[in-house]
């Protein structure tokens, strides 16, 4: 137990990027319909409307993913002092922000993209601290 305080940051980084991202994951799966008819709109005077469904299955999966990675993070974090899979959880959190802040500015949806970047921030501060 005595790597929970040691890494008290980097597991309190993966707790926010496993609330964020396994959440935003499960409500895309659980509410499917809802989730595409909405972006469908979002993104319907946009060269990505006809790709909606296609999007949102991706993000599920890549957020899914990282909530998993997360997980295990915190789990590495704790018993073994490691912080690969943190990395991991970090790096794939970037990447799919990054997404989202281009379906963001595609759609002109300035307001949504800059408050993808208060996650942003959050998860490069995790990936410097972990790498």
């Amino acid at each position: 137990m005595n790597y929970f305080t040691t890494y008290i940051a980097e597991i309190l980084i993966l707790i926010f990027i496993l609330i964020t991202f396994l959440q935003s994951g499960i409500d895309k799966a659980m509410d499917w319909k809802g989730n595409t008819g909405w972006l469908k709109e979002h993104f319907a005077n946009t060269f990505l409307a006809n790709q909606v469904p296609l999007m949102v299955g991706i993000l599920m999966i890549i957020e899914v993913i990282t909530g998993i990675l997360a997980i295990l993070g915190i789990i590495w974090f704790i018993a073994y002092g490691e912080s690969s899979f943190g990395l991991y959880a970090c790096v794939l959190a970037a990447i799919t922000l990054l997404m989202l802040l281009f379906g963001q500015r595609v759609a002109k949806d300035y307001a949504g993209a800059f408050t993808i970047t208060g996650y942003f921030v959050v998860v490069i501060f995790g990936v410097y601290i972990m790498s």
